[in-house]
């Protein structure tokens, strides 16, 4: 690579990051290449380039399922959690449960999640998902009563840093637990 081509790349991820700070949600891929004027190789090649220069400072490029964003390092978290301590959500584990049900089994319904938990399911917990937007109604099953079908949205995997559902930790093998007792 030439020193010009390397130049107009340096420039190319800084402009990527003026971008990325500017926006209050994340960029994908396709909005950077559009309003760039980039081909597939340069973004990637200029993200590899802002991740380094991130590298040594207090952000990180990170990508979610909706594109691109700068997060804090998770090494600052203590420090973020001690000042700024309202930010922090605690989930019930009830919430927890049921959102764990449709993201490993979806599409579900709500009887299809009380089946799994073995508890009623609130109305108001399903309402506490759908108003964080963790997730939507998809269609119906074709069953009596026609139940709504739950899946999880974008911002369910933002907001736990993931990209795709097969980053979710692999279910645990009850059968073995159960062996083992």
């Amino acid at each position: 690579m030439t020193d010009e081509q390397q130049q107009s790349l340096e420039n190319i991820s800084k402009h990527i990051e003026v971008l990325l700070h500017a926006s209050e949600t994340p960029l994908t891929a396709n909005v950077l290449k559009q309003h760039l004027s980039l081909s597939s190789k340069e973004l990637n090649q200029a993200l590899t380039l802002l991740q380094a220069r991130l590298d040594t400072g207090v952000l990180s490029l990170h990508e979610t399922a909706s594109g691109y964003r700068l997060q804090i390092t998770d090494r600052y978290s203590p420090l973020i959690q001690r000042v700024f301590p309202q930010r922090q959500e605690r989930l019930s584990q009830a919430l927890l449960e049921t959102l764990s049900v449709i993201a490993y089994k979806q599409p579900v319904t709500r009887s299809d999640i009380e089946q799994v938990r073995g508890v009623t399911l609130s109305s108001n917990l399903l309402r506490q998902l759908f108003d964080k937007g963790w997730i939507v109604e998809k269609g119906y099953k074709d069953t009596l009563g026609r139940p709504a079908l739950l899946h999880t949205t974008a911002q369910f995997l933002d907001a736990f840093g993931l990209t795709h559902l097969d980053e979710l930790p692999p279910m645990p093998d009850i059968k073995a637990i159960q062996a083992l007792s």
